[in-house]
């Protein structure tokens, strides 16, 4: 298989510190979706549960040649962002460990994938809108209200893309990975020189 050539089973995947939400495609088709917590009293016990059940998933899925999971992004917590290069790095040890003949993982940082399914950044005008319907409101009220409006928009194209309704906003983020990944296999394996 070329480095580009895009394999018949993909998987899709929005980790967080304490999840990894999945989606399975096979030929370009969305097959299998779920959400998997990680248990622990600590950040270095949840990376044990993450690399563990995540050889369980890639031994029960054991078909998956390629995985893409959304890359860590700085935001606005140091700590958040290293908890969770570190459980990626679970993960992908997990998956390394695991049955599935997995030899390509790809990325895509969370702005390109949800550009690409048209869920863009809120427009001024519309944050606008959201506060003359809503004012008085605090600005985490507002940050948060912005999310849940975003993360729901998800849902609603990818039920259009795929027919599919997908309730989790994790498991839909992992749908919207997924789908950019299918349409863009190129960019999602190719990296920079680092």
């Amino acid at each position: 298989m070329s480095k580009t050539e895009q394999p018949a089973n993909i998987c899709a995947i929005d980790a967080s510190t304490n999840s990894l939400a999945f989606c399975m495609y096979s030929y370009k088709s969305l097959q299998q979706h779920g959400k998997i917590l990680f248990e622990g009293n600590n950040i270095y016990e949840k990376i044990q549960d993450a690399a563990r059940k995540t050889k369980a998933l890639f031994d029960y899925y054991n078909l998956v040649d390629a995985i893409v999971i959304e890359h860590t992004v700085f935001m606005n917590s140091p700590k958040t962002a290293a908890d969770l290069a570190l459980v990626q790095g679970g993960i992908l040890g997990g998956t390394a460990m695991s049955a599935a003949p997995i030899k390509i993982i790809g990325r895509v940082s969370p702005i390109t994938w949800q550009n690409y399914l048209g869920n863009k950044k809120l427009s001024k005008e519309e944050q606008l809108q959201i506060r003359s319907v809503n004012p008085g409101k605090s600005l985490s009220w507002y940050k948060s209200y912005e999310r849940d409006f975003r993360k729901k928009r998800t849902i609603k194209l990818l039920e259009i893309a795929y027919d599919k309704k997908i309730e989790d906003y994790d498991v839909a983020d992992a749908a919207g990975i997924g789908h950019w990944a299918i349409n863009n296999w190129e960019k999602a394996v190719k990296f920079d020189k680092e």
